[in-house]
């Protein structure tokens, strides 16, 4: 028999009668066989355990915690401390900063013609919501301008 499983979910689909649950830190997958309430893009601290006797599904049995994740993207620029670090990198790396309180800022360089599609791409990339369930944050902000795009993930 497989065990219970506790950790922090990222809802992957939702319907009326089910939903997938992916475990934000192992990346493994649970078919819910009913939809306890919630909806895509929630994120759920709780306890999964298999549907009986087969054990093909899950039920999710306990929630600690339940919170919606919204990623949008700002008409704000990057700030002037997220431009210094860009100044600093080269095109292609990524930089991962400390927020003051809870969350991170990923500093992004990339080739000033693809800004737009990268901020799309982070905008739809199911990675950017497991990282938000992970890091305990409700809110991604993108900012951009032309060859830095600005991840910021907030309570």
């Amino acid at each position: 028999m497989t065990d219970k499983k506790e950790g922090t979910f990222l809802v992957t689909a939702a319907d009326e009668e089910s939903a997938v649950l992916k475990d934000v830190e192992s990346g493994q997958v649970h078919t819910l066989s009913s939809n306890p309430g919630v909806e895509r893009n929630d994120a759920v601290e709780g306890v999964v355990a298999p549907d009986p006797p087969l054990e093909l599904s899950w039920q999710l049995v306990e929630v600690d915690d339940r919170w919606s994740l919204v990623v949008e993207e700002s008409a704000e620029s990057p700030t002037s401390f997220v431009r210094d670090v860009a100044a600093d990198q080269a095109v292609g790396e990524l930089a991962r900063e400390e927020r003051a309180g809870t969350g991170e800022i990923h500093v992004l360089t990339v080739p000033e013609g693809e800004t737009d599609e990268v901020v799309a791409d982070v905008v739809d990339d199911e990675a950017t919501y497991a990282r938000a369930a992970r890091l305990g944050v409700a809110r991604v902000e993108i900012r951009s301008a032309p060859g830095v795009v600005s991840v910021r993930y907030m309570p």
